[in-house]
């Protein structure tokens, strides 16, 4: 038999057996190689045994909820993608997940081919295109590809992977509005069943961490009834 080179490594964190096996299990079926936690202590240190390439974390857990693990990976520096598993469709933990630095989620009960949707998903947009140039600049805005990394007038700011995809899309279109459609449909390649309110909470999470220093001209502008844009000062 042959090995085939795993899609991407994952790590499964649910503290229910049956879930973290199945979900486990099925990702493996599917092509990627799975790291299992039952709680945020195991996952916390699977992750500096061995950083995956997108975690997959429940947000009810006994020892700390997933929004905990989650500003712990983010303040700790670990930028890969977290999607969300959550028990209840409820808009608040959707925005709470998405504002500690989480890129999806996905609902409990939830089909295993929606989940490796998903993951495949969020994978495919917060991995920079090869082909682009590394750098991208609009005014004192400044954008490393190949680094990861976001500065302004020279200040370093923290992006989630998601948060750098649509900061990356806006700037690539300096001066051009964006529908959230077009927004949806380029940044996170999946419908959210026509849920155009991500969408206004990410420009919002952006906003605060783009244009929060009070000697910054505010770069991200809202199209009322139209959609969003990355306005240069030349058209200011």
């Amino acid at each position: 038999m042959n090995a085939k080179t795993p899609e991407a490594k994952l790590l499964v964190v649910d503290d229910e057996p049956n879930i973290r096996e199945l979900l486990s299990t099925s990702l493996r079926f599917a092509g990627f190689e799975v790291v299992a936690a039952a709680n945020g202590r195991e996952a916390l240190a699977a992750v500096e045994a061995d950083t995956p390439d997108l975690a997959v974390l429940d947000v009810m857990l006994p020892d700390m909820d997933g929004f905990t693990i989650t500003r712990r990976l983010r303040a700790a520096g670990k930028h890969f993608p977290v999607l969300f598993l959550t028990a209840r469709d409820d808009t608040e933990d959707k925005v709470t997940g998405l504002t500690v630095g989480g890129d999806d989620y996905v609902t409990k009960p939830f089909s295993l081919d929606e989940v490796v949707a998903r993951i495949r998903a969020v994978l495919r947009r917060t991995q920079p295109a090869e082909e682009d140039s590394a750098i991208i600049r609009v005014d004192d805005l400044e954008l490393d590809d190949d680094a990861h990394e976001v500065r302004r007038s020279g200040e370093v700011i923290e992006l989630s992977p998601t948060e750098f995809k649509l900061l990356r899309y806006l700037m690539m279109n300096p001066n051009r509005v964006l529908s959230k459609a077009q927004i949806l449909d380029h940044v996170w390649e999946y419908d959210f069943n026509g849920d155009a309110s991500i969408v206004e909470s990410y420009i919002s999470y952006l906003r605060r961490k783009i244009d929060s220093h009070p000697d910054w001209p505010s770069l991200i502008q809202t199209k009322r009834g139209v959609g969003y844009l990355m306005r240069t000062a030349d058209r200011r």
